[in-house]
């Protein structure tokens, strides 16, 4: 069975939301999934052809990155993001779904599970951040800064793409040329993303707390990278601790990069997680 996809923009709370959408049947159930910072649905590439034997798949940039809209009057909080994603799934008549979040899409998710728990049936939570406090005050000051966000793109530019991906990655050489350009290519067109970024500094608030962890029931699945640098297992092992109706899989040689890294292993384990037949 041959899926449609549907690209496209969808404005909600003023700011543009871009889509794909893998529809496959009606009677199959949704998974919507959430990318982590500095990235964009253009990280699940590897995992949507293998999640689309079973499930209807929506793909989306959250604001401010990958196509998505950059205003810096958003307010670009988690929980902000999250309720803009429920109201986007609202406006598309979707009221029950599974969400995967892959790093900061993992934290947005447990934002969503927590203002919204009807909605999310289960949650798969990718390398998921977690426990990471706000910005402190004088960081936040220094944001309003008019040349800030020149600051935040030289840094950038400095680190560079070539670092950065053998960061999150185990085996460096499976970076390629295609990987470079898809992480790289929205930071290069304007410079409203960068503005953004400082906005979304300021608004960064305080992760999920364990009280408020404990508070969650939704099934969540935690599958984690054994060599991550950026998120790791030992946060993995916090969140299954503090989530009452989680499990926790770590996978060997891979890192930060799971959809990239381990795709169809990581849809094998969603599939067994959300209990469809083989």
């Amino acid at each position: 069975m041959e899926s449609q996809k549907i690209k496209g923009v969808e404005r909600v709370d003023n700011i543009e939301i871009y889509f794909e959408h893998d529809q496959i049947d009606d009677s199959f159930p949704t998974l919507v999934l959430l990318h982590g910072f500095l990235s964009s649905s253009f990280s699940f590439r590897k995992l949507v052809p293998y999640l689309t034997k079973e499930f209807n798949v929506i793909s989306l940039d959250l604001p401010p990155f990958g196509q998505s809209g950059k205003d810096y009057r958003y307010t670009y909080s988690f929980r902000n993001m999250a309720n803009s994603v429920v109201q986007f799934l609202k406006e598309k008549d979707i009221r029950a779904f599974s969400i995967i979040g892959h790093s900061m899409g993992g934290q947005i998710s447990l934002q969503l599970i927590k203002s919204h728990p009807d909605l999310v049936e289960h949650a798969i939570l990718l390398a998921g951040s977690g426990y990471q406090p706000s910005y402190s005050e004088k960081m936040k000051m220094v944001s309003y800064l008019p040349f800030f966000s020149f600051g935040i793109k030289r840094y950038l530019q400095k680190s560079g793409i070539e670092k950065n991906l053998k960061n999150v990655v185990y085996d460096p050489a499976m970076i390629d040329d295609e990987m470079r350009q898809g992480y790289l290519g929205p930071f290069i067109k304007k410079h409203d993303i960068f503005r953004a970024l400082g906005r979304m500094l300021r608004d960064k608030e305080i992760d999920l707390l364990k009280e408020e962890l404990a508070d969650i029931h939704t099934p969540c699945l935690l599958i984690w990278g054994r060599h991550d640098r950026v998120v790791p297992v030992n946060i993995g092992q916090r969140l299954h601790d503090d989530l009452p109706n989680s499990e926790l899989v770590v996978l060997e040689d891979s890192g930060h990069l799971l959809p990239e890294e381990k795709p169809e292993e990581v849809y094998r384990l969603i599939k067994g997680f959300l209990g469809v037949a083989k």
